[in-house]
């Protein structure tokens, strides 16, 4: 006669055999379902990544606050007025050294180049008056050097016409002029030398002779001397 386990014996073993075959044989599936769904719901710790972002947003930031101020222009700088482009380029003084570099100019020459670059006209004077007070720049100078260049070429009323022009003072002009009369016979005979070398045959000739050396500036009194009286007044 075999030996049967008690009826409750054998009930509460088949029911823990049930609950280990439930663990044994539950799906994976759900198991990474419900683990996806719990780190879901948990919020991702990723400090590298947090920092990239961060950076990111930052250098973005800069960028707009950059452009802002770009298009609103410069603030609160001194001298600066609404309205007005910063102004670009080398300064009124840098450039009127730049032109009295290669060589020598009037007052009134030099201030016209730099009126083109200047706001204000008293921002023109200002550099002029220091440009004199520091020496770069002399009226007088200037009309020793035209007369040194232009005299062996030109008479003296042609010279002086120019002297005139750049706005030398007048006393300087009556002096350089005065040297240049002294000196017009020599000069105006080099002149004539170099062009003709013979003196006019005719009245046709004559006439040539003199409309050449009247339009290079030389006095009247002086054409004759040079071509003789002629025939005509």
């Amino acid at each position: 006669m075999s030996w049967k386990p008690p009826l409750a014996s054998a009930d509460r073993l088949r029911a823990k055999l049930d609950d280990e075959f439930e663990t044994v044989a539950r799906p994976q599936g759900l198991r990474r379902t419900s683990d996806a769904r719990r780190e879901q719901d948990e919020p991702a710790s990723d400090p590298q990544g947090a920092w990239r972002r961060s950076s990111e947003e930052r250098a973005a930031g800069r960028g707009r606050r950059a452009a802002a101020e770009a298009a609103q222009g410069p603030e609160g700088s001194e001298g600066a007025e609404a309205g007005k482009p910063a102004r670009k380029g080398p300064s009124l003084k840098m450039r009127a050294v730049g032109y009295l570099s290669r060589r020598e100019h009037a007052r009134g020459e030099l201030a016209r180049k730099l009126a083109a670059h200047a706001e204000d006209p008293s921002e023109v004077e200002a550099v002029l008056d220091a440009l004199e007070k520091e020496g770069w720049l002399s009226n007088e100078r200037f009309a020793q050097g035209l007369v040194h260049r232009r005299a062996s070429r030109q008479g003296t009323a042609r010279i002086v016409q120019e002297l005139r022009q750049h706005g030398v003072d007048d006393n300087q002009v009556a002096e350089l002029r005065d040297q240049l009369r002294a000196t017009e016979y020599d000069r105006a005979l080099e002149v004539w030398k170099k062009r003709f070398h013979a003196r006019p045959e005719d009245r046709a000739a004559y006439a040539k002779q003199a409309r050449f050396l009247a339009s290079r500036g030389f006095a009247h009194d002086v054409i004759r001397r040079i071509l003789g009286e002629g025939d005509e007044d």
